[in-house]
Formats: structure tokens, C-alpha cells, sequence
């Protein structure tokens, strides 16, 4: 299977501040993200229904952008990425997310992270 990257573009009321406390904080990670995580420096182990991966953090510009890659990814080049930003236009936030998949998953990922954000849209109040 071929590696490919997904991105996505999501509408947030929430500040760029709030977004990236709830995609950094262990306590905000737990309302929207996963079941458990634990942050030792730069590794973040996170837990569905028992299921533990790790991920390291590789970026991290406070209220801009968070990049993870997956401790067990084969290709040095994959990763997962949050982005945001204050649109001038609209003057909502704008959060993108970028992560990799194989390429016959691409439909299911979209619709797991839809599934995330909705949750985080729930979190943040908006």
C-alpha cells in the first residue's frame, strides 16, 4: 500500500489559543481526542480503549502549528499536523489537519477525523 496524505480544513469560533490548548493539554487531549495520554518531554503516548501509540513532537509554535510523527511510522517523512489561524475575511479560526494514511483508507481517516472534530467543536464551544 502507498503511504498518501490527508488534508482537511475545519471552521472554528474558538481562538487559535483555545485550539491549541486543547490539542496540546493531556486534560483537553481526553475530551476529544483519546481514552488516556501521558506527555514525557516530547512524547505523547496516547490510548484508545486500551490500545497505546506513540507519537513524538516534532514542532510545536504555540498557537500556530503542532506536528506529531507516529513513533512506529516507517517513512521519516509521514507525520500529523495541526495548523491554525485567524482567518482576515471571516475573522473565524481555521484549523487544518494533515496526517497519512494508506491510500485506500483516505475515506475512513476523513470521516474519523470528522468524527474527532466534532467532538473538539463540542469542547471549545464552537
Amino acid at each position: 500500500m502507498k503511504r498518501v496524505p490527508v488534508e482537511m480544513e475545519f471552521i472554528f469560533r474558538a481562538s487559535p489559543a483555545i485550539l491549541y490548548k486543547f490539542i496540546t493539554d493531556p486534560s483537553c487531549l481526553l475530551r476529544w481526542y483519546c481514552d488516556g495520554v501521558d506527555i514525557n518531554e516530547d512524547i505523547y503516548s496516547f490510548d484508545w480503549q486500551g490500545n497505546e501509540e506513540e507519537a513524538l513532537m516534532l514542532d510545536d509554535i504555540e498557537e500556530e502549528r503542532v506536528r506529531f510523527k507516529w513513533m512506529d511510522a516507517d517513512d521519516d517523512e509521514e507525520f500529523f499536523e495541526y495548523r491554525m489561524y485567524k482567518s482576515p475575511i471571516t475573522d473565524e479560526t481555521v484549523l487544518e489537519i494533515t496526517d497519512h494514511c494508506d491510500d485506500d483508507e483516505v475515506d475512513d481517516v476523513r470521516l474519523l477525523w470528522e468524527s474527532q472534530i466534532k467532538k473538539l467543536r463540542i469542547a471549545t464551544g464552537g
